[in-house]
């Protein structure tokens, strides 16, 4: 079986690249970590890849808010080549500072929905929020989380501009309805709006989205911070015998794309 090559974004202030190779790695992937400078001088190169991730922390120090300058010089060199990698059936995954840069891109949730429909924003605490929080998977389109048994998730969140706005009501129902809506914060009551499970005030409750074709996704929590039990702080009283959350992404996208 051909190995599944995987293209890791980096750039000025992403921090979080080696965690996610690594996790990529563990989960039987090839992958590949370059510089978008190195790409946007020769965009071909996305032809060798299958996937694209764009890993968390702040690019550009966030300067003119969370993601946006990223998202501009994408949408500037390399928006063409991403649609066509992802017409020709591939992904392109956004972990935290990456699904910012996505969404600020128009990429996500895609569709009829443009970036002056759906944007991240402030938490409502106004503060750095840092916790692990549960997810409901409410998708069966997305291979990320196509293999996923439990459909409820834990993931730490560490971000102070990560709470998803709609224009309207109507927009977030018709994410929901048109399944755009990949996962969403939860607490043990089911209940999408109570803090702090909904760390940041996220409308319905949302912390991640796909595209139309479930190859685009993005999520504000980090995968790449649950790839061994001993991540999870009450790891000692949890089964080990599943495999830890966040590595299941991982391994989801390549059992998908190595079929």
């Amino acid at each position: 079986m051909s190995e599944l090559r995987v293209l890791v974004l980096r750039a000025a202030g992403i921090n979080c690249d080696e965690e996610v190779m690594h996790c990529w790695q563990l989960a039987g992937a090839s992958p590949t970590l370059m510089h978008v400078n190195t790409l946007a001088d020769n965009p071909s190169r996305l032809d060798d890849f299958t996937i694209v991730t764009i890993p968390g922390g702040f690019s550009y120090g966030d300067d003119l808010g969370a993601g946006v300058i990223l998202a501009r010089r994408l949408m500037q060199d390399l928006a063409h080549p991403l649609r066509t990698l992802v017409d020709r059936g591939g992904g392109i995954l956004g972990i935290c500072n990456g699904f910012q840069v996505l969404v600020k891109m128009g990429l996500l949730p895609g569709s009829d929905f443009g970036h002056d429909q759906v944007t991240v924003t402030y938490n409502n605490s106004a503060k750095f929020e840092a916790r692990w929080v549960k997810l409901r998977v409410c998708t069966d389109r997305c291979p990320f989380l196509k293999s996923t048994d439990n459909k409820h998730i834990e993931l730490p969140i560490e971000h102070a501009e990560g709470k998803v706005v709609t224009a309207s009501d109507t927009v977030a129902s018709n994410l929901a309805s048109a399944g755009h809506i990949a996962v969403r914060y939860v607490d043990d009551e089911g209940r999408t709006d109570t803090y702090p499970a909904n760390p940041n005030g996220s409308t319905a409750g949302i912390a991640g989205l796909c595209d139309a074709t479930g190859r685009v996704f993005g999520l504000m929590p980090h995968p790449d911070r649950h790839f061994d039990h001993t991540h999870h702080p009450l790891w000692t009283t949890r089964e080990t015998s599943t495999t830890p959350d966040g590595l299941t992404i991982f391994q989801n996208a390549v059992r998908f794309w190595k079929k």
